[in-house]
């Protein structure tokens, strides 16, 4: 059926920490030796409509998990989303309200079959036992945690210390959390290494709440962006969106410099690492041309999220505009701080004489960065290098310090 040891291997893969792997052993070996499955959770609040790179870390884990017999449990935060996890924030968060976060769920319930067996996918929203927990649950689920352990997670105290608001509604947003785990009886929980606070909370409920399991905690690491610093975002437009047009995605992970690349290979590629080791010593001793190397990468995503037709059409293009050099070689570099707005960065780069000629521009879809149109007129630019476009013929090389 499969061997154990390569199994665990596959799964220890680009994880920064497993809590309790003794247990995620045991669920291996008894789908093994006598088919039980059990139950793998993550959790997703839904505060934008479309699904990144850096969400599918998390999603093709989960997916390798059902190969081994697990069955997921993709929690969509309808309710929790609302309150909006403090995890890494300086200020109470902006809630939203309950028509976005129902628009924002559908499309996630659309992508995430991009990746996951349908099949062996549970999609649950915790509006539904939060709900039928009603005002006595709520009381009796906040007896399970005292404030002073609350202000053991780092933000908390960070917030407390420096007198910043915290809502109460903050403390009982990974409560909630790991409610949802004392409900579903699950086996493991994923999350990313910001939300370690929260995925103990699980196994801390599920002992006070005598579920007669507690779960395995497996934690991923956040994926960085475009830049190469910060995690992928779309508040940093420096994210790669599953629903991005496959000309977009190409340019995009073409982009990417040489060591994030590797990056991305051990995250996002279904390859073994052992041929990304052989991948990775060919670039190394000139074998292979990086260019080459990402191109791989390119295509791979692109068969993900579209088809194979259509990566090999993205690649043609990009490579046919590139032959034509259709990019001047005498650019003009410029180098700005940052994060700098988008029409105030072309006015210093001085292809546009104002900031409102800008807006102008982008709004009629006649400015590009790196070769990709844009049309968010409020952009922020992030650290990192671009090259600025302002119809067919006004270029700028930029440096955002």
């Amino acid at each position: 059926m499969f061997d154990l040891d390569e199994a665990f291997k596959e799964i220890q893969r680009g994880c920064v920490e497993i809590i309790d792997e003794k247990r995620v052993k045991e669920l291996l070996t008894s789908y093994l030796k006598n088919g039980e499955t059990f139950y793998v959770k993550a959790g997703f609040d839904p505060t934008a409509p479309d699904l990144h790179l850096g969400h599918t870390v998390l999603i093709q884990k989960l997916a390798l998990f059902q190969k081994y017999g697990g069955i997921v449990q993709f929690i969509i935060g309808d309710f929790t989303g609302m309150i909006g996890d403090p995890t890494g924030k300086n200020e109470t968060r902006k809630k939203l309200d309950k028509k976005s976060v129902l628009e924002n769920a559908k499309s996630y319930k659309e992508q995430v079959f991009m990746i996951l067996d349908p099949k062996k996918t549970e999609v649950l929203f915790n509006s539904k036992w939060i709900d039928e927990l009603g005002a006595s649950g709520m009381l009796e689920l906040t007896t399970t945690f005292n404030v002073a352990r609350m202000l053991e997670r780092e933000d908390f105290d960070k917030r407390y210390k420096s007198q910043t608001p915290i809502s109460i509604s903050e403390f009982l947003y990974p409560l909630l959390q790991g409610y949802d785990s004392v409900v579903l009886k699950s086996d493991i929980e994923l999350g990313g290494t910001d939300q370690k606070f929260n995925l103990l909370m699980g196994r801390t409920l599920q002992r006070s709440y005598n579920v007669g399991k507690e779960q395995a905690v497996l934690m991923m690491p956040l994926l960085e962006g475009l830049d190469g610093i910060n995690k992928m975002s779309k508040s940093l437009n420096n994210y790669i969106g599953v629903t991005e047009d496959a000309n977009s995605m190409f340019g995009k992970i073409l982009s990417i410099n040489d060591s994030l690349m590797w990056r991305y290979y051990e995250l996002l590629s279904t390859k073994t690492l052992d041929d990304i080791r052989v991948l990775k010593e060919n670039v190394r001793v000139g074998f292979l041309h990086p260019k080459v190397a990402k191109e791989q990468l390119a295509m791979e995503i692109i068969e993900r999220f579209h088809n194979e037709e259509k990566a090999k059409i993205a690649k043609e293009e990009f490579n046919n505009i590139h032959k034509q050099n259709l990019l001047p070689t005498d650019i003009e570099s410029f180098e700005l701080d940052g994060p700098i707005w988008i029409a105030k960065a072309l006015v210093d780069a001085k292809l546009e004489p104002s900031t409102s000629n800008a807006r102008r521009d982008i709004k009629q879809g006649a400015v590009k960065i790196d070769q990709v149109k844009i049309s968010d007129e409020q952009l922020q630019l992030q650290s990192g290098t671009y090259i600025l476009q302002v119809g067919k013929r006004k270029f700028a090389n930029v440096k955002v310090k």
